[in-house]
């Protein structure tokens, strides 16, 4: 299924080989994504939708949306879990280590403050807005939300966050007649999208008197 096929029909994989391949594959690097949050996964959901909006089989892109949220879901579930431990850690771990390395200060203290105003929703905008999943769920883990809770929020934020990707992957996908042709789209516009955050805070920065050089 992620795989875009050669040139030549002699050499055009399969839809049922592709499937075969590309579920288990599209599960794994979400899933590792998740745990080790390196791996553009919104990217890769947005490409498999643009494959699966190519093929004829009807359930594929629900299979996409299916395998791509739990995978997420699994992952955030484990990385919470590793959290939780090293909390519990009179030495911490790697873990929480790396949590807290990519949950900065102030974007922190905004996971927590809006945690404690909002609940539960918050997850759900957190997988949504780039960047702001490792922050709330540092905010949970000191918070000291125990798993069965935040797997309870998590686990719709997970399906939000598989469907927005999803539409990308489908409006590429629709946009173009060759499937990589809609990946490429598709893989722009998830980066685009990632950037954003990043650049709205460069330009508050410059914004705030006396931080200018």
């Amino acid at each position: 299924m992620l795989a875009v096929s050669a040139v030549t029909p002699a050499s055009v994989v399969p839809e049922s080989t592709q499937q075969a391949i590309g579920y288990p594959t599209l599960f794994l690097l979400v899933l590792i994504g998740a745990l080790v949050p390196v791996i553009p996964t919104g990217a890769l959901v947005s490409s498999a939708a643009v494959v699966a909006v190519h093929q004829t089989a009807p359930f594929s892109l629900a299979m996409v949306f299916v395998t791509a949220s739990l995978a997420a879901f699994l992952g955030d579930a484990a990385l919470y879990w590793l959290g939780r431990r090293g909390m519990k850690s009179k030495n911490g771990s790697r873990w929480l280590a790396a949590l807290r390395s990519r949950a900065p200060e102030d974007r922190l203290e905004q996971a927590q403050t809006k945690l404690a105003e909002h609940g539960v929703a918050v997850l759900v905008l957190s997988r949504l807005v780039p960047a702001g999943r490792i922050p709330v769920m540092l905010a949970c883990l000191m918070a000291k939300w125990p798993l069965r809770r935040f797997s309870r929020g998590n686990f719709p934020a997970c399906l939000a966050w598989a469907v927005t990707y999803q539409l990308i992957g489908i409006l590429g996908g629709s946009l173009f007649d060759e499937p990589w042709e809609g990946v490429v789209a598709a893989i722009a516009l998830t980066l685009l999208i990632s950037a954003v955050p990043s650049v709205v805070r460069r330009v508050r920065k410059r914004s705030v008197p006396g931080q200018h050089p």
